[in-house]
């Protein structure tokens, strides 16, 4: 890679980007109590489902913290696994002439300073926390945490770099950057929420070396499924078989089975953490867990173990029956064949138009396994258009129960 005459900067969100997604307070939490853990994570949902402002939810948090020791923390982050695979990524984007940033506002800014060491970067903002003889005395400060003080920052970095927006990239995964996502940035959503996915202009799903080619200005390109990701749409589309299943020994025992799997699996996703494993479990989760997933805590099996099991009990069958072959063939489908041919959708980055087409086309032959042509048709038509809206809420549960609530009612009219 020849390096540019230009300088640019790019601009890295650090959790859900660089390291998982709220990875750095479960470890915290987990080495102080239980009881410590459970409110580290209850206010982290609060704020996730936008009850709590950042600002009131990180308060609460490092409340809790209150006497951690600074040398813990930092043992802590270490051995969070993500810094060898970073160092390549960032000495890839040295090359094209870039300086690196790291922004968080969820962690400690002594960590994410470590962190850019470590790793390369050149800036590096956090939490400022306070302390007294090395210990966290629960109070924080600092730009991050202050509504629009990202923004405040990178318009630091900017001035200080002598750099335009248009001479920026920002790379960044939940609805807290959207300050940053500015016009005249190229703005890229690292599997983003559904703000983000329509504030980008890439989106990037995965595999965070995706984002090398669209800092070299390059198109969206064909891209052929990976081992992985065919194993976990295999794994997906066989949720196919669970109305079959249900048609034959009961929905209840379904359910129980359902739950059974799910709860085993919560099991081994926590061991997996621990660095311990539970046979079968999780060696199908390693094989099948994007890279992103690999590091934390895979949270989508259970999503789409909720969809299937409530599409199920709330609904009566044909329709509930429908609308989980529709989901798990459909969802599927799209995912395997959305890179083929890649035409992102304008209004959402991440979903391309062939894979919405090959979406329908499969969702269309689950649903007529159990309802007529006519229902089959307009189940998967409600199901794809879920499937590509930039909605809050995971589609692994609304598309199954939005099938199954529009069968349901279709089924009473016809």
């Amino acid at each position: 890679m020849v390096s540019r005459e230009n300088p640019r900067i790019v601009v890295f969100d650090v959790e859900g980007v660089l390291i998982p997604k709220n990875r750095f307070l479960f470890e915290v939490g987990k080495s102080l109590s239980f009881s410590k853990l459970i409110n580290l994570l209850f206010w982290g949902f609060l704020y996730e489902a936008g009850i709590l402002r950042l600002h009131s939810a990180l308060r609460r948090i490092f409340k809790e913290l209150k006497g951690v020791d600074i040398e813990e923390l930092t043992a802590i982050f270490d051995k969070i696994p993500s810094k060898p695979f970073l160092q390549n990524i960032f000495s890839q984007i040295k090359l094209r002439n870039c300086k690196i940033a790291l922004i968080s506002s969820g962690l400690p800014s002594l960590v994410v300073k470590k962190l850019a060491d470590n790793v390369g970067a050149d800036y590096a903002f956090g939490v400022e926390v306070e302390t007294r003889d090395g210990k966290l005395t629960g109070e924080i400060c600092g730009d991050a945490i202050e509504p629009n003080g990202k923004l405040k920052i990178l318009c630091q970095i900017l001035t200080n770099e002598g750099l335009t927006l248009s001479d920026c990239i920002v790379i960044a995964d939940d609805r807290n950057n959207r300050c940053i996502f500015l016009p005249g940035t190229l703005k890229i959503g690292f599997d983003p929420d559904f703000v983000l996915r329509v504030k980008a202009d890439r989106v990037v799903n995965g595999k965070l070396s995706a984002i090398l080619p669209i800092i070299d200005g390059k198109t969206n390109k064909r891209s052929f499924p990976s081992a992985n990701d065919l194993l976990r749409e295999d794994i997906h589309a066989t949720g196919f078989f669970m109305p079959v299943i249900a048609s034959l020994i009961g929905i209840p025992a379904v359910g129980a089975l359902i739950i059974t799997i799910a709860v085993m699996y919560t099991i081994s996703e926590l061991m997996r953490l621990d660095g311990k494993e539970l046979p079968v479990i999780s060696a199908v989760t390693r094989h099948a867990a994007s890279q992103s997933e690999l590091h934390g805590f895979a949270a989508a099996p259970l999503y789409f173990a909720a969809g299937i099991l409530f599409t199920l009990v709330v609904f009566p069958h044909p329709a509930s029956y429908a609308a989980v072959a529709i989901f798990c063939l459909g969802d599927s489908a799209a995912s395997l064949f959305g890179g083929l041919i890649s035409t992102s959708l304008p209004f959402n980055k991440g979903k391309t138009w062939e894979g919405s087409l090959a979406g329908f086309f499969f969702a269309f032959l689950g649903g007529i396994v159990f309802v007529s042509p006519l229902l089959a048709l307009i189940g998967a038509a409600i199901a794809m258009t879920v499937e590509v809206l930039p909605l809050p809420i995971n589609d692994n549960v609304l598309i199954p129960v939005i099938t199954g609530a529009a069968l349901t009612a279709l089924t009473l009219l016809i």
